[in-house]
């Protein structure tokens, strides 16, 4: 029996799939109406740019700073602990509050809180700037990581409710997803060429122009949303149980590096933020109207994704930080140098998340362009712990540096299952959630493994090894337990999300119509 007789015709199953895609239209207009949201007179597009552009200024804020601590410590008299709390401050709100503002996004409407986060972020940027003494600095950086969070918190949301088709919804994601992979590289080369030709205070001036650009924009490009309104509900005992536990959970983690993970003070406030945190739970299983339904977590895409994120977060700290160090402190790298070293991995992650990444999910299904991502990125942890005291850059640390275009793939698709559970009136929310899994996964890296690096770098120097022997020693540790976490996210990957595409269907739905690009014979 030919193709022809045994299957609907191409023209048939083209106004089939019309119909099927006019239906879901109205379906999303429906539901936005019921919301009060209201889409963008002008192009869904420069909204696109809009979020992109908030969200690589609040990346590049936390990777940024980095390179220029030696000359922020010098300049205004940080003792080497306060120096810490230059990035800590700026983590431990931005990480803390992130659900709680994603669910007032949802409550007094996305638009607003994205808004008033940009402005924050800006007032707290120009501060930064201006500062004169550490704990001005520290207080900037407070204010900083707040606007941050409001920011962030809501910007998936709006994406989704842009962009539902699920071609377009890809590409939307993989611009989005381009911002957090590659801004830390993006980062670590301005801040040191901003530190070396300017001074320290321009790496947080120069949100300014960016930030009134972007905000500009963003009054007439995001579009608008009542919310659901405060008298839906605003779980004020959750909120404090949730906010006060990440916080405290951010930073127990964050003090491991000078207590340790044993010490009476970790295991302490450890435990506090666990009961706060199972308090947050139970309480949201119990109120009327809960700050986190937890009707959320049923979906696997929502719960894996999340999980994997958290694991890839915290594995991509080795790369992102721990390879900075060796080449400056091993290899004698400067800042400006290391900076340029690092970008070869976000032009690759560029390439890949905004050329490649939305055709690859759109063919083969976000769940195997993911472990096709992670595969890659453990492929790059790999070849680091290779690497040899004396290293070449093009031999040792390029193909690394091409390597990580792996999470121009890895990033898009999970942001995408991510957002795969989340109803209209849940976006910021679920949007918050998969933030705040990011903000814990690099707390999480950052502090184990560092701890362990350090910890390795210290036995080898009691043996009688070299500082730079001891100092890559300890460093190959750090490469080892990131392949560890990648190898725990593939695993997750692989048997939590079976099945699942960004729209909250089988992967085989994002596949193109092929009736409609093949005619039939």
């Amino acid at each position: 029996m030919s193709s022809a007789s045994s299957a609907p015709s191409a023209p048939s199953a083209g106004r089939a799939a019309d119909n099927a895609r006019q239906a879901d239209n109205a379906r999303q207009a429906a539901i936005a109406s019921q919301s009060g949201i209201a889409r963008p007179a002008g192009s869904p597009r420069l909204a696109l740019l809009v979020i992109a552009a908030s969200a690589l200024m609040t990346v590049l804020d936390g990777s940024i700073v980095t390179v220029a601590m030696p000359s922020i410590q010098s300049r205004l008299g940080f003792s080497p602990a306060g120096l810490s709390w230059v990035v800590n401050g700026y983590q431990l709100a931005f990480g803390g509050l992130l659900l709680l503002a994603g669910r007032l996004g949802d409550l007094l409407g996305r638009k607003r809180v994205f808004l008033a986060g940009i402005a924050l972020f800006l007032a707290a940027s120009a501060a930064a700037g201006a500062a004169t003494s550490p704990a001005m600095l520290v207080a900037a950086r407070f204010a900083q990581g707040v606007g941050g969070a409001a920011s962030s918190a809501v910007s998936l949301g709006i994406l989704v409710t842009l962009f539902t088709e699920p071609r377009e919804r890809a590409k939307a994601l993989g611009v989005f997803a381009f911002t957090g992979a590659a801004g830390a590289s993006i980062g670590q080369v301005l801040g040191g060429v901003l530190t070396d030709t300017l001074s320290w205070h321009w790496i947080f001036l120069i949100n300014i122009p960016i930030g009134l650009l972007t905000l500009a924009a963003a009054v007439k490009a995001v579009p608008a949303d009542r919310g659901l309104g405060l008298r839906a509900g605003v779980d004020l005992i959750g909120a404090l149980l949730v906010t006060g536990g990440l916080m405290l959970a951010i930073y127990t983690v964050i003090g491991t590096a000078g207590h340790g993970w044993g010490s009476a003070r970790t295991l302490g406030l450890g435990a506090l933020s666990a009961l706060l945190l199972a308090g947050f739970f139970v309480r949201q299983a119990t109120a009327a109207d809960p700050l986190m339904p937890l009707r959320i977590l049923r979906s696997r895409g929502v719960a894996g994704a999340n999980v994997v994120q958290m694991l890839m977060i915290a594995a991509m700290f080795a790369f992102q930080i721990i390879v900075a160090l060796d080449m400056q402190k091993v290899l004698g790298y400067d800042a400006t140098k290391t900076g340029l070293a690092m970008l070869p991995a976000a032009v690759a992650i560029g390439a890949v998340a905004l050329g490649v990444s939305a055709r690859l999910i759109a063919k083969f299904g976000a769940r195997s362009v993911l472990i096709t991502g992670l595969l890659m990125l453990t492929g790059a942890l790999v070849l680091l712990l290779r690497m040899p005291i004396h290293a070449n850059y093009v031999r040792d640390l390029l193909p690394t540096m091409l390597l990580i275009a792996g999470g121009g793939l890895a990033m898009p698709a999970t942001a995408g299952l991510g957002m795969s559970g989340a109803r209209e009136q849940d976006a910021g929310l679920v949007s918050g959630l998969y933030n705040t899994t990011a903000q814990v996964g690099a707390a999480i890296g950052a502090a184990v493994l560092s701890t362990l690096a350090a910890g390795r770098t210290a036995g080898l120097l009691r043996t009688g090894h070299n500082p730079a022997a001891a100092l890559s020693g300890g460093y190959h540790v750090a490469f080892a337990i990131g392949v560890g976490l990648l190898v725990t996210a593939l695993v997750v990957a692989v048997v939590v999300l079976r099945g699942v595409g960004p729209d909250g269907k089988d992967d085989s739905a994002l596949e193109p119509d092929l009736e409609r690009l093949v005619p039939s014979l």
